[in-house]
């Protein structure tokens, strides 16, 4: 299984972003989700918000961070002024 994660150090707005995640839910091949950070298990938490895609399987994670509709939901964050987050790829064991 492959996940992108997406990290905010700040919440973005949520109107902005509720408009956000439909054009993310359109990414293929992946299952979006995204929540409020609650803490952290020491000191104080870095991230405010989190989203994340994920992916049945190699094929379908390059398939999709290759997608159009990936980088439409990337471009769609710069659009809409949204934080910048922090993007890592990631290969569950």
């Amino acid at each position: 299984m492959h996940r992108v994660l997406i990290l905010y150090t700040e919440a973005p707005d949520p109107d902005s972003y509720a408009e956000h995640v439909e054009v993310a839910n359109k990414v293929p091949n992946a299952v979006f989700r995204h929540g409020k950070v609650t803490g952290a298990a020491m000191g104080e938490q870095t991230h405010a918000y989190f989203a994340e895609y994920e992916f049945a399987d190699a094929d379908a994670f390059k398939a999709g961070v290759r997608s159009d509709e990936f980088m439409a939901a990337g471009k769609d964050v710069a659009d809409r002024g949204l934080p910048m987050p922090t993007v890592e790829f990631v290969e569950l064991a």
